[in-house]
């Protein structure tokens, strides 16, 4: 065995969770920290702790992917740890190591063969991303079989649920008075305490809506626009026409997205991007797409392909600007310069999308910050508003809002993690626009159409930002945007008067009002309150800055609060009777 080493400094929570572990050295401990916020250091600090106090004779870690095995023993030699990673089901264990990396499939197939590796010795078995261990029961009851005898287990994990009701092993469950289990955690350190302390970057989400259309077996063609109220099926294919790579919207969305990149790299050189796509096809359409904005090689990594593990590898050490994955770069799979990303997936589980977004939030230094570009369909804006929300594993309880039990929401813990091709569909076309972008549960801006110099604007944000500098920038870019569309509708109103005026001098007819004085003239009262979307949502956000400033609660808190007080869709949805009210529920407060 080598000799323990000292390894990193520990963060503050990094050294509250282990005090926690040490004080009883409990059987079994759940550890919940976000993505990127250092679980892998207290887990190995921990294994080292114990084996140097004798307390524990091997450690065992089971990983959910290959790649991860070859991670966790590189960084176990910084905890002067010897962790073997090519350890099979087949082979014995090599006592030149201090123990084994595994994964859960590995577990799975020959538990007793596991079973009988931890009881040799008295044995410490850290199960990251625990999660998983609920998967099938071929995994759950192999892990369960495996170590149900070892001397200490730890669970790690960032996404502490599931989309089922599968138990998870080894995490404890308590009712919670109304008939449901809920998972409990030991120690949980989550997104919003870690921003605060400067340990992940703030995400800035920009969501991107448009007009799809397309056409069914019988060529009748139907349109509708990505953003809005729609039922599941209409939404389904405006979300699969969108991300049709021989369409105009992921074409502009790519193009906004290298753009906010080349943006991010001029502080950070090495600053890179990630495509999620929804198979291989649309994967390596998204490449060529991109090879013509992008001044480096494009990496195309297929889960299922041999090298894939590889190619992640090199693509984190260089300086290449994008690479494109199918069905997500495993969790936990650290690519630190991962700066921008486009969710260009129907995959929408809580859990996906957090495991997802894990992928760029991991912080190298002060000031780094993420844009992620998605498209603008509830699901997703709900999920992106709800970031900071800490979840537990609910027994019994459904996990996604009514009216979305549709192919779209496939449990991300499945392999198939992506909608079957709907038949009798042909996707037409989709324009972009940039509809709003969301920021610690908060709303900003209002829908600019692709390339314009508004969206710009919001495209060329500083690369280096801090979480309270992000909030003052994204407020100051939507204030200085109404402003500017204040003073064009003033001008607007202006020009028409003088043209009415010149009309009656000369005696000719009156010129047609545009579509905004129209409305102002007699339009719907529906027209009315669409015009004063912006305005509403501005207030509301005010309002939600006034009242985190009073309570020292975070502001997608108040805004999840005053959501579930009264009720509708995520604030990029809303109507302004839905503004108004939820304007009038912050006043009473």
């Amino acid at each position: 065995m080598t000799s323990a080493g000292s390894g990193p400094r520990l963060r503050q929570w990094q050294q509250e969770a282990l005090n926690s572990f040490l004080r009883e050295k409990p059987r079994d401990f759940l550890a919940v920290a976000t993505p990127g916020a250092g679980k892998t250091t207290f887990a190995l600090t921990l294994a080292q702790t114990l084996v140097d106090d004798r307390t524990v004779q091997r450690i065992i870690v089971v990983v959910p992917t290959e790649h991860l095995k070859h991670q966790w023993a590189e960084s176990a030699k910084k905890f002067g740890l010897s962790l073997d990673p090519n350890f099979t089901n087949s082979s014995a264990v090599n006592a030149a190591y201090d123990g084994i990396v595994v994964t859960y499939a590995q577990v799975g197939m020959h538990p007793f063969k596991h079973h009988a590796v931890a009881s040799a010795r008295r044995t410490l078995v850290i199960l990251d991303e625990i999660h998983h261990a609920g998967d099938a029961k071929s995994w759950g009851d192999g892990v369960y079989e495996a170590y149900n005898d070892v001397e200490h287990r730890l669970a790690l994990t960032g996404t502490p649920f599931r989309s089922d009701d599968s138990q998870i092993p080894f995490v404890r469950y308590e009712e919670d008075g109304e008939g449901h289990l809920v998972s409990q955690a030991d120690y949980t350190y989550g997104y919003s305490h870690a921003l605060a302390d400067g340990v992940v970057r703030p995400v800035v989400f920009l969501a991107y809506s448009g007009e799809a259309q397309w056409k069914d077996s019988a060529g009748e063609e139907y349109s509708a626009r990505l953003g809005e109220p729609l039922n599941a099926e209409q939404t389904a294919r405006a979300w699969k026409t969108a991300l049709d790579p021989k369409g105009d919207w992921i074409a502009s969305v790519l193009q906004a997205a290298h753009t906010r990149l080349m943006k991010i790299r001029a502080n950070m050189p090495d600053a890179g991007g990630l495509v999620i796509a929804t198979n291989k096809t649309t994967a390596r359409a998204y490449a060529k797409i991109l090879s013509g904005l992008s001044n480096t090689p494009v990496t195309v990594v297929l889960s299922d392909e041999a090298g894939a593990s590889d190619r992640i590898d090199e693509f984190s050490a260089s300086r290449d600007e994008w690479m494109v994955a199918v069905r997500m770069v495993s969790e936990g799979v650290d690519v630190p310069r991962l700066s921008v990303g486009v969710y260009a997936t129907s995959a929408s589980t809580p859990l996906f999308f957090a495991q997802a977004i894990g992928r760029f939030v991991r912080s190298r230094m002060p000031g780094e910050s993420a844009s992620v570009f998605l498209p603008s369909v509830p699901v997703l804006l709900r999920l992106a508003e709800e970031m900071e929300v800490s979840r537990d594993h609910v027994l019994g309880k459904p996990h996604r809002e009514s009216g979305w039990s549709d192919e779209l929401l496939e449990q991300a813990n499945r392999t198939q993690s992506e909608p079957d091709d709907m038949p009798s569909y042909e996707a037409i076309g989709a324009s972009a626009e940039l509809d709003s972008l969301i920021f610690d549960g908060s709303t900003y801006g209002t829908p600019t159409v692709a390339g314009s110099e508004e969206e710009q604007d919001f495209l060329g944000l500083p690369g280096l930002l801090d979480a309270d500098q992000v909030r003052t920038l994204l407020a100051k870019r939507q204030s200085d945007q109404l402003d500017a569309r204040d003073a064009e509708e003033k001008a607007r109103r202006a020009e028409e008067r003088k043209a009415r005026e010149r009309a009656e001098i000369l005696g000719e007819t009156p010129p047609t009002p545009t579509a905004p004085a129209q409305q102002a003239q007699g339009g719907t009262g529906e027209s009315l309150a669409a015009d004063d979307l912006p305005e509403l949502r501005k207030e509301l956000n005010a309002r939600v800055a006034i009242a985190a400033g009073k309570t020292g609660r975070p502001h997608g808190a108040i805004h999840t609060e005053v959501r579930k007080a009264c009720g509708g869709p995520p604030t990029a949805l809303c109507s302004a009777e839905q503004l108004r009210e939820r304007i009038a529920y912050l006043r009473d407060w």
